[in-house]
C-alpha cells in the first residue's frame, strides 16, 4: 500500500470508543489488532527510507567532514511529514481495510 497517499489526519484526534467494538466486539483485541498493523506499517515505511538513503551513504569515515545533500535532507523531510503509522494503521480499521483473523475464535465443531 502507498502510504505516502493515504488521507488521514496527522495529528492525534478524539474518537468515540463505540466506533472500535463493531469489527472485534472486544477493545482489548481491537487494540491488539492496531498495535500489530502499525508495527507492520512503521517497519514497510522505515525499509523504504532506509532505501531510499542508502544512496547517500559515504564509505569515508571522516569526522571532520559533514556532507550535506540537499536530496537527502528532502527525502528525511517528506518522511516526517507523513502521519504516523498508529494513525494510519487507526484509519484502515475504521474504513474496514484491515483483514482481522483470530484463530482462537474459530469455530471448531468439524470432526
Amino acid at each position: 500500500m502507498d502510504y505516502k497517499k493515504v488521507k488521514t489526519e496527522t495529528t492525534a484526534v478524539t474518537r468515540q470508543k463505540d466506533s472500535f467494538y463493531e469489527q472485534t466486539g472486544n477493545i482489548y483485541e481491537t487494540v491488539a489488532v492496531l498495535s500489530k498493523r502499525a508495527n507492520q506499517i512503521g517497519g514497510e515505511l522505515k525499509q523504504e527510507l532506509d532505501q531510499k538513503t542508502a544512496e547517500f551513504a559515504s564509505t569515508n569515515d571522516n569526522l571532520e567532514e559533514v556532507f550535506e545533500n540537499r536530496e537527502q535532507i528532502e527525502i528525511a523531510k517528506f518522511y516526517e511529514k507523513l502521519p504516523k503509522p498508529t494513525l494510519i494503521a487507526v484509519h484502515e480499521f475504521l474504513n474496514e481495510q484491515i483483514y482481522i483473523r483470530n484463530p482462537h475464535k474459530v469455530n471448531s465443531t468439524s470432526f
